[in-house]
């Protein structure tokens, strides 16, 4: 009898290719030798800076260097065109297109990686969350957009795109299906959390089943997902140099439908997006309800990347419009109002309260003995981050991973704070890494608070799952993150941690502790996410060409010209 879920099994046989000729390690040894045109530098860069940017511009489009008085050449993404599609090997792994031997587990992670695959009606479709036998399956045989996200990037930097195209087909599909959580009608523009494939044995049919919300933890819709869709789809277009699919009418609708639910006017007197709890990578109640960091950061990349993707014609006019505005309004309001560097932590806590007028400099009205005492310590002098959350009385001070790497990756932070977060990262390593990358969010709450926020969840304790646990899946943000800002060095001391216990934990989830030395007590093994996030880091660490594929080069139209608006008041 088949399986429900159709995982294929001989994935490795698939799309493999020749061991490379001589001809082409000749070629490939010529490229490299190519004299790369001279960079102007403040000073004697590190051989990671070094061979990171004459590798790009020996493989990629001139890239855009950034300087300041502080740091060296900052090398950031002017090869978001750049077509890079791995090479295999005898052994069906990729090989570095700069001749760098592969990694004793690689070929292992690819094999646990192909095993997650899910077929519909013999086409790959996408990888289910994870492969544990161990464990109750509950919805971890289904397969997650936002989970998905490294597994498209692995096969597209491994030149296998069409499972990520299937994807994306089927779930814009999906998003056409009513949604209805008891008697309410979801917006149309929603994307489904995840999806299943079932097997009908007796009529020999498949089917896939989408969850919109209704089966999760809290009935809460995912924000995420929708937004993580449309970075895919580019990622897609960037990687294969394909248009047709993201101009095809229902990936135009698509995009549309998902900026109309963020887009559209209300009560808001913010730019940033309200959001329930529990709404992203975070679904459980962990106190980021409101503007949270990670929503504020996919939301603003998905709107760049739906700037390129969205074809400008009259249909789309007025979309591309709202987001324009859109874009400028909330690049302002992040960088100004989630900024914290130790400048703006002695402002905070030097703040005065009950002001009201339009030059009030405490616009949010936040009280200065709400400061945690830990901020005090975990700021250095060099070094700073977007905070949690900003509303009215209320700023959240914890440090989110995922909200400042996607930050960096998409401009959203400018070149000095992209910078300032990375010598944040160095400077606070054994409270942000420790052990085992990286931190989901820090420091964990405990104790009364934990109790209050959390509602006593067990699965949410301190130092463990979302509540200061450590996620290996965000190690390819961080790599990425790290190549871009020019500290390439950062991103090999991280995936030398990961390489040294992952695949001698089996692939673990998450891990709990302050040091994340211990597996996560609820954790799934063969988690995909953390198996291809690995993939991700190891392949763009080899060749930071494939770091277009995810990154957007800032624009200089949106950079403040203006100091804040005393217009801004609460």
């Amino acid at each position: 009898m088949p399986s429900p879920v159709d995982v294929s099994q001989n994935g490795n046989a698939r799309h493999a290719e020749a061991a490379p000729s001589l001809f082409e390690i000749e070629e490939d040894l010529a490229r490299l030798l190519e004299r790369p045109r001279q960079v102007n530098i403040e000073r004697k860069r590190s051989f990671d800076e070094r061979s990171f940017s004459e590798m790009s511009m020996t493989h990629s489009p001139p890239c855009q260097v950034y300087k300041n008085s502080e740091n060296s050449s900052r090398v950031f993404d002017n090869m978001v065109g750049v077509y890079s599609p791995g090479r295999w090997s005898g052994i069906h792994t990729p090989r570095s297109t700069f001749g760098y031997e592969p990694h004793p587990i690689i070929g292992e992670a690819w094999e646990a990686l192909r095993r997650s695959i899910v077929n519909f009606r013999d086409q790959p479709v996408g990888t289910i969350a994870a492969i544990d036998n161990s464990a109750e399956e509950l919805n971890y045989d289904q397969v997650f957009v936002r989970d998905f996200v490294p597994s498209a990037l692995a096969f597209l930097m491994n030149g296998e795109p069409d499972i990520v195209k299937n994807f994306l087909l089927k779930t814009v599909r999906l998003q056409s299906r009513e949604k209805k959580i008891d008697q309410f009608k979801l917006g149309d523009g929603v994307m489904p959390a995840s999806f299943k494939v079932s097997h009908d044995p007796v009529r020999n049919y498949e089917t896939i089943t989408a969850d919109f919300g209704e089966s999760a933890i809290g009935r809460v819709a995912p924000v995420d997902s929708g937004f993580w869709w449309i970075i895919i789809l580019r990622a897609y277009t960037k990687s294969t140099g394909d248009t047709s699919l993201a101009e095809m009418p229902e990936c135009q609708r698509g995009i549309r439908l998902i900026l109309e639910l963020c887009l559209s006017e209300g009560f808001d007197t913010f730019p940033t997006l309200l959001c329930a709890d529990g709404c992203s990578m975070i679904d459980r109640r962990m106190g980021v309800y409101g503007y949270p960091i990670e929503i504020q950061a996919l939301f603003f990349m998905a709107l760049r990347c739906a700037l390129f993707l969205l074809k400008h014609d009259e249909e789309n006019r007025e979309c591309c419009d709202a987001i324009i505005k859109r874009l400028h309004a909330l690049s302002f309001h992040m960088r100004s109002y989630y900024w914290l560097d130790i400048k703006q932590l002695n402002d905070i806590y030097r703040y005065k309260t009950e002001e009201y007028s339009h030059t009030a400099v405490n616009k949010f009205n936040v009280m200065p003995d709400s400061l945690p005492e830990w901020v005090f310590d975990f700021m250095p002098t060099r070094g700073g981050y977007f905070i949690g959350n900003v509303s009215p009385a209320h700023m959240d001070f914890r440090w989110f991973c995922l909200g400042n790497c996607i930050s960096i990756l998409s401009s959203l932070a400018t070149p000095e704070q992209a910078s300032t977060i990375m010598d944040l990262v160095e400077s606070r390593w054994q409270e942000l890494v420790g052990e085992m990358p990286l931190k989901i969010c820090y420091p964990a709450m405990e104790g009364h608070e934990w109790r209050i926020v959390t509602g006593c969840d067990p699965k949410n304790t301190s130092w463990s799952y979302h509540n200061g646990g450590t996620w290996p899946v965000l190690l390819w943000l961080l790599t990425a993150a790290a190549i871009k800002t020019g500290r390439p060095q950062i991103a090999r001391r991280a995936i030398e941690l990961a390489e040294s216990r992952l695949l001698k934990d089996s692939w673990p989830e998450y891990y709990d502790g302050k040091l994340g030395r211990f597996i996560g007590k609820q954790a799934r093994k063969f988690q995909t996410w953390s198996i291809a996030g690995y993939l991700v880091a190891r392949m763009m660490l080899e060749d930071p060409s494939h770091l277009g594929m995810i990154s957007l080069e800032e624009d200089k139209q949106m950079k403040p010209t203006m100091k804040r608006s005393a217009s801004w008041t609460c």
